[in-house]
């Protein structure tokens, strides 16, 4: 892998991990269009670890508080003695239904990876769920108003992205806007509820580090491109959807996964 498809890959993983695009079909079907060599472990491992940094740095203050609220509700014997306590338990109630379909679905969901084929068609089915979440959602609750039932529907948003091609966040925003959630709300709460799954993963896969492709200069480069561009990606996500609209996301993700389904068709 050369530094400048590092980089590319590293700015590709930063930017679509958080916007609501399916940064795993970015990573299968770019390399597979442009006949580049597949991405080693070790690279795949740093870009995932790169924007679960850029996910900490932003949310870093309210990660601390919602910790101390829980660690007190713990000491207190209540779990939800204030809305931050109560906060922190929904994002542990909401990242179960993922860690179980990871943990039982581990290869199905792997050889996805192998069909950009079936990749692309996922995407197109993000923008679906995206343009029908704006179409059809017109309710505007915030935080503060989630219950354990919203957060397990969200949970099951997340656990059905570990398809590629399904977007993370827009699987996690189109649930909580199906559920009566502000965009803003449910793209916060998508955020917040990354953390823990993120960084299990990133833990658990920190040993393949060994598998490594020797070339640092490009581990380097993709990290720091993956980490700077997810933070900004976060910054300007959360200002755009305090009024902007998720059709421009549900546009995109159908012309890139037709254009990528079509390209597969007709040059079979």
């Amino acid at each position: 892998m050369t530094t400048l498809q590092a980089a590319v890959l590293g700015v590709v993983q930063g930017l679509t991990e958080f916007l609501p695009v399916s940064s795993s079909a970015h990573l299968v079907l770019i390399p597979h269009f442009l006949d580049w060599a597949e991405p080693s472990v070790a690279f795949d491992v740093l870009l995932h670890l790169a924007t679960t940094v850029a996910l900490i740095l932003y949310f870093w203050k309210d990660i601390i508080s919602i910790l101390k609220a829980w660690v007190a509700s713990l000491v207190k014997g209540g779990t939800l003695g204030n809305s931050e306590s109560r906060l922190a338990w929904l994002i542990i109630v909401g990242t179960i239904p993922a860690a179980v379909a990871g943990l039982f679905f581990k290869d199905f969901f792997e050889e996805l990876f192998s069909s950009p084929l079936k990749v692309s068609s996922l995407l197109v089915v993000t923008g679906i769920l995206l343009w029908g979440s704006e179409k059809f959602s017109k309710q505007e609750k915030d935080l503060r108003e989630l219950n354990l039932l919203d957060s397990v529907i969200v949970g099951f948003g997340q656990a059905l992205a570990i398809a590629p091609g399904i977007s993370r966040s827009g699987a996690t925003i189109v649930s909580g806007r199906m559920r009566g959630f502000s965009r803003e709300a449910t793209a916060r709460y998508s955020f917040l509820l990354a953390i823990p799954i993120t960084v299990a993963a990133g833990v658990a896969k920190v040993p393949q580090l060994a598998v490594r492709s020797g070339d640092w200069a490009s581990l380097v480069i993709g990290f720091l491109a993956s980490a700077i561009f997810g933070y900004l990606a976060i910054k300007y996500l959360l200002a755009y959807l305090r009024k902007g609209k998720l059709y421009v996301f549900a546009y995109y993700c159908w012309i890139v996964g037709l254009a990528s389904v079509g390209w597969i068709l007709l040059g079979r």
